[in-house]
Order: structure tokens, then sequence, then C-alpha cells
């Protein structure tokens, strides 16, 4: 049997242009990058899952090889912009969901807000901003959330040092060093060091108070009532159980977990465990 094709494409949204990339075919299964990160993140995973799905990959609003608008990065329509994309350009009205790092909130709102159409959701070392706790900012030392919503001193510190500063985050969140191939490493400075994308990729915790109270907004409607898959890193700067906990506060079918040889970047530090996982999360009833 022929490997799976990974391809690439673009999409005109009017508002944005989101670059996406896509393997296999069956049911398909979107994956939701985070920062500082693209859809370069799921390299490792989409081959294993497309011999079942058909994955699509996009780089959210602002982010990677998309257009950056000025504004717009409330999660709740960067959500928006995935469903533009997955449902109105690419047909599918029912659909599997995965979100790491920032693509779990957003996950997290496109479900919220298209509860028939996600089947199952899974969200990976992440906790949803207005859960009922501060756990989001405050867990496990990131410090780097209240730099990044301070008004314009983090653009003028990083700016021309956009490799020094996303280096950092790639080999510092990781539990074994050079988990992440330098090779990896230049190819996010490649898009986060372009015009515009840092200023979006920082308006993504500027929008933190909206999402927050979007959020809370949502919850009181309802919890999720699909399967939610929950894991969080084990290692350094990993969320462990907190990802667990955050998702039962939102959603009432949660299982999942901690992988415990893991830090923050799963997709990247566990590729081979988190597509076992996620297969086998797929599959069960």
């Amino acid at each position: 049997m022929a490997k799976p094709e990974l391809t690439h494409h673009r999409a005109e949204l009017g508002e944005v242009m989101l670059h996406y990339a896509i393997m296999g075919e069956g049911e398909p299964v979107v994956l939701l990058h985070g920062f500082p990160e693209t859809w370069f993140t799921w390299r490792a995973v989409m081959p294993k899952l497309a011999e079942r799905y058909r994955v699509i990959a996009p780089d959210m609003r602002g982010l990677g090889d998309s257009s950056r608008p000025a504004r717009g990065y409330e999660k709740t329509r960067v959500a928006e912009d995935i469903w533009e994309l997955v449902n109105g350009v690419l047909g599918q009205d029912s659909f599997l969901l995965v979100g790491h790092d920032w693509g779990g909130p957003v996950a997290y709102a496109l479900a919220a807000a298209h509860r028939p159409a996600v089947r199952k959701l899974a969200i990976l070392d992440v906790v949803i901003p207005g859960d009922g706790t501060d756990h989001f900012a405050t867990s496990h030392g990131r410090w780097h959330h209240a730099f990044h919503r301070t008004a314009d001193l983090p653009e003028a510190l990083i700016e021309g040092r956009e490799r020094t500063y996303i280096a950092w985050f790639l080999q510092n969140f990781t539990a074994t060093p050079g988990a992440i191939p330098e090779e990896a490493i230049d190819e996010y400075a490649r898009t986060y060091g372009q015009p515009g994308a840092m200023r979006a990729a920082l308006a993504y915790y500027r929008a933190t108070p909206q999402d927050a109270a979007d959020n809370a907004r949502s919850i009181a409607e309802g919890k999720l009532a699909m399967p939610v898959l929950a894991l969080g890193g084990g290692q350094t700067f990993g969320r462990r159980h907190l990802v667990l906990e955050s998702m039962r506060r939102v959603a009432v079918d949660v299982r999942g977990g901690v992988i415990e040889s893991s830090g923050h970047f799963i997709p990247e530090e566990a590729p081979d465990q988190l597509a076992t996982a996620l297969l086998q999360f797929f599959a069960a009833p």
C-alpha cells in the first residue's frame, strides 16, 4: 500500500488566508498547533493518523504561512476560521478535533460553538481559560504569559532575535535536550521571523481576558457532551493532571492522564505514543 501523500493548500476566507496541510483519506481529523509552532509540529503524527483518516493541519490565523490580520485573535474568532475552512471549504459536517497549546483553547471554542460537528475532542497540555481557575496563566512557572500580554515591550525586545527567543521555549519546555531538532527550530524561526508574525503570536495571549469571559459563558450554557481525551506532559513544563482536571470542568465525558516521558511539546516529544493514544480514542465507543 502506498504511503499517504502530504499536500499543501491555501484557502481564502475573506478576512484571512489559511495555509493548511492534508494527508490521507477517510473521516477528517483536524489538528491545531500552538506557540511557537505551526502545522509542522504534527509532521511525525500525521502519517500514522493518515493510515486511517483524512488529516487536516492548518496554520492558525497570523501564524505559520497563513496571513496576519491586525485583529481577530480571540479564540472564538480563530475557531470560526477553522470552521470556515473545514466546513465551508472542505465540506466536512463532522470531524475529530485535536488541539495542543493555543490550539487547545481554539479547539474548545470550536467544539462549544459547533457541538454537533465535533465527534470527539482531544486537548494536549493546555488548560482552558475561564474554566473557573487561574491555572492557564500561573501553572508551572509560565512567566511568559504576563510578558506576552504587556503592550509593545515584547515586540521591541524580540525583534531581530525571533529564533533565539522561540528556541528557548522549544529547548527548555521539553523533557529531553534536543528533542526538537535544529532543523525544526529553523522552520519555526522562518515563519515567526516574518513581518507581523510575532505581533500575531502575542495577540493570542493579549486576547486571554476576552477568551476567559467567552468560555465562562459557553460553560454556563452547558458542558461539552462529546467524548474528550485530555493529556498532559509529565516532565519540566508539562501540565500533568491539570489538563484532565480543566477538561472535567468544561465537559462531561473526559478521559486521559499524563504522558510521563514528555514535557510540554507532546506532538514533538512523544509522537508515536500520542498517535497510538489518539487512534485508540478515535476508535473507542
